[in-house]
């Protein structure tokens, strides 16, 4: 009998699913897609085939339901590719969870305490966790046999140090609502700390680096030997870099300013800090192509906007910098990491004292490889990874089913 070695990946969100079934033998996509606006009359599902004569990409467009019958047809598009969720060759679905708390460190298969547990940590992870748990739900009841494995956002942030991760505020009160710095994006840091490694010829053992993930959400973190030391998302996802839509780090009175001065509740203020800020509340733009086109044609707000968000950018390069000690490389990664080469010049602008520069040609070239765009007599590395975090969580699940083994690392400091 053939080993299984397909994992199928699945990123349930509120109103979508993305997905990629990958073979772990090589670490092949053999298909990918998206639906989206599940729950709406104008649902989306795109389907591509990526095996050689799979033909182009589908598109069924019309009322999805709910996630359950997104999955249903999610399945038929790939057995009509002969790769269906029935198949021998399956080996897992890994599901991204964004978060874990600190009982998660690892992937984890799931079972009915893991699902208590991703419930219970919905109160801090209130427009995330929700979707997970309907994906993994409805993946489990089409393949009740299956390993379902969670890999969770914040499982890589989980070595950071107390002085790292704790706030300073009244020990009893954050322990008894779980209030500390969690950080997300983890499975992405993972991925690209130890590919910027592999980038430089070393172990991820050997190597201090700083990784930016900026997309249209953003965070930062410090990476010393493999591990995070640091890093810029807190208990939530709106703490540190000014982001799409998200401010970022601001003074918390401004919540009670805005409660007590123009009258705002609680919700509303949620809605100005997660949705109406950072970018878009400072120019009116999300998509950085957009705003630089915008500064080209010489507009202020737009300027303005760029210089605050590479303002708070090189703020973290140097508090992580002064963090790990000795540092080998910054890695840019995620859309706006990848692809605006003006934010990488900018970032590292004036911190040649600290070793680091971009090559301007080198910075110029788009290319999907990682590459390192800084000139030969940089101190520090900056390399431009992309970052994978399908692949991540596919490599995650398949290693941890063969081991046969649960996976579930918990610490006994939750509470």
């Amino acid at each position: 009998m053939t080993t299984p070695t397909r994992v199928l990946v699945l990123n349930s969100g509120s109103s979508s699913v993305k997905y990629q079934l990958l073979d772990m033998r090589d670490d092949r996509r053999l298909a990918q897609g998206l639906v989206e606006r599940i729950g709406e009359e104008t649902s989306r599902l795109v389907h591509t085939p990526l095996l050689a004569g799979g033909g182009g990409k589908r598109e069924r467009t019309g009322p999805i339901a709910d996630h359950a019958e997104a999955l249903k047809l999610v399945s038929e598009e790939l057995a009509a590719d002969g790769l269906g969720l029935d198949s021998p060759e399956l080996a897992a679905i890994g599901h991204r969870v964004v978060h874990g708390g600190l009982r998660f460190t690892a992937p984890t298969v799931i079972d009915d305490a893991v699902l208590a547990e991703i419930e219970r940590l919905v109160p801090v992870a209130p427009l995330h966790n929700p979707a997970n748990l309907v994906g993994i739900r409805t993946a489990t009841a089409l393949r009740p046999d299956l390993p379902q494995v969670a890999v969770f956002d914040t499982a890589f942030h989980t070595t950071m140090p107390e002085a790292a991760a704790r706030y300073a505020i009244d020990v009893e009160t954050a322990d008894a609502h779980r209030i500390r710095r969690y950080g997300f994006h983890g499975t992405s840091h993972a991925y690209v700390s130890r590919e910027t490694a592999r980038l430089l010829g070393k172990a991820p053992e050997e190597v201090n680096v700083i990784v930016l993930h900026l997309g249209n959400g953003a965070s930062a973190s410090a990476v010393r030997g493999g591990r995070c030391v640091d890093t810029s998302m807190g208990l939530t996802p709106l703490e540190g870099l000014v982001m799409g839509t998200r401010s970022g780090d601001v003074d918390p009175a401004v919540t009670f300013h805005l409660m007590r001065v123009a009258g705002m509740s609680a919700d509303e203020i949620d809605v100005l800090l997660n949705k109406r800020s950072g970018l878009v509340g400072l120019c009116g733009d999300n998509d950085m192509r957009e705003i630089r086109r915008r500064i080209d044609e010489g507009d202020e707000r737009a300027a303005l906007a760029f210089d605050v968000y590479v303002h708070r950018l090189k703020k973290y390069i140097g508090a992580y910098y002064a963090v790990l000690g000795r540092v080998d490389a910054v890695a840019f990664t995620a859309g706006v990491g990848e692809n605006a080469a003006p934010v990488r010049e900018a970032a590292v602008a004036g911190l040649e004292e600290l070793g680091l520069a971009v090559d301007a040609g080198l910075n110029a070239v788009r290319s999907d490889e990682a590459r390192i765009v800084s000139p030969e007599y940089a101190r520090v590395a900056v390399a431009v990874v992309p970052t994978d975090e399908e692949l991540e969580i596919a490599r995650q699940s398949y290693a941890l089913v063969r081991e046969g083994s649960s996976g579930a690392h918990e610490q006994d400091t939750e509470k």
